[in-house]
């Protein structure tokens, strides 16, 4: 039989993935002060384990104020990368490419865990022992009603935030881990300047698309500097914000092609998360697959490879993706948490059980 494209490995620059089939990052909320802790090496193992070519690492701040909650993931000193080796050599041992996602969430930072209510850290929570901070943003526009309005970032704040990420991806590089990920999605600090709905600067970094686009890019181009050119970069972003007057798709595929003429890989597609508000726009239905069309056309139009997300529940659908060029890459979440060896089941599913 055909060899299915989902298990058809993948060579990025320097890097071969042994088939497409991807953990995307989830966030635990389960971290002491940046480090990970037990649950992090079964939580990532079993991944691999279960037959992911590329396992992403959750968001991993590269400042200690950068991080979303207290639980949150970072590489903002060496030790975090001495912490983090076990895991990645864990993941290597069994098959699987470690990945990590770098970020910096901006004016989400300094917010509660899910399940302490996902909002504003409160006096409960600090009396847990939370540390609260001032988040920083584009512009001083809190995320919603009650929550902090955010430091409008100056140029030296600006500074100091690109040569974090150039640091961390060093970091990153250090600790083992082989492809790395810019997140540049859901409301966190670098999607918020690209947005509309949470830049209204008025210098050169807001106003037009391309100023919103610039410290973005002057992110992205620090990190490819500081990496091999075999290593591969991806960004996630969010494709669109859902919300009328936001990020529109246009915008997307414009801001592609800026990132493939600075070295960026992959781009990995998803959308939405810039507000707490309910989306405004009308097309927004979360069906499987219901973000495949954004990869699909910057795919098509920027040359990029692309990795699709979003309820992508089968084996069977995840290759239908891939043979109608909708993506290269197929992430998978939600059902990696439910079985965690999807991998090995999708394999079943498309016949190839036994090989």
């Amino acid at each position: 039989m055909t060899q299915p494209l989902l298990f058809t490995p993948l060579t990025i620059r320097g890097v071969t993935l042994p088939n497409r089939i991807v953990v995307s990052p989830m966030a635990q909320y389960s971290a002491r002060d940046g480090f990970p802790v037990a649950h992090h090496l079964v939580h990532y193992g079993k991944f691999a384990l279960g037959g992911a070519g590329l396992v992403i690492m959750e968001e991993t701040a590269v400042t200690r104020t950068g991080r979303i909650t207290n639980g949150c993931l970072g590489l903002w000193t060496d030790d975090h990368v001495q912490a983090l080796r076990p895991i990645v050599e864990y993941l290597k041992a069994n098959g699987a490419v470690p990945a990590v996602q770098l970020g910096h969430g901006g004016r989400k930072s300094s917010s509660q865990r899910p399940w302490h209510g996902n909002g504003p850290l409160t006096r409960a929570d600090i009396d847990r022992g939370d540390e609260e901070w001032r988040p920083i943003g584009p512009s001083p526009l809190p995320l919603s009603d009650g929550w902090q309005t955010p430091h409008e970032m100056t140029r030296a704040d600006m500074d100091t935030v690109r040569d974090a990420f150039a640091v961390g991806a060093r970091r990153a590089l250090a600790a083992g881990f082989e492809v790395l990920e810019i997140h540049m999605a859901h409301g966190y600090l670098l999607q918020s300047f690209l947005s509309p709905l949470s830049n209204v600067r008025t210098d050169g970094y807001g106003t037009t698309l391309q100023g919103r686009m610039r410290f973005p890019l002057e992110v992205v181009e620090a990190v490819r500097a500081a990496i091999p050119d075999s290593v591969p970069l991806f960004t996630r972003i969010s494709a669109v914000d859902w919300i009328d007057g936001g990020w529109e798709m246009a915008d997307s595929v414009a801001f592609s092609r800026e990132l493939k003429t600075r070295g960026v890989d992959v781009v990995d597609c998803s959308s939405g998360g810039n507000t707490p508000k309910g989306a405004t726009n009308a097309n927004l239905t979360r069906a499987p697959g219901y973000q495949a069309p954004f990869a699909e056309q910057i795919r098509r139009e920027t040359g990029l490879l692309t990795q699709a997300v979003g309820f992508i529940r089968t084996g069977t659908f995840a290759e239908e993706l891939l043979q109608k060029g909708s993506a290269d890459l197929i992430a998978v979440g939600r059902q990696f948490l439910y079985d965690p060896f999807w991998g090995l089941h999708a394999a079943e599913e498309l016949g190839l059980t036994g090989e």
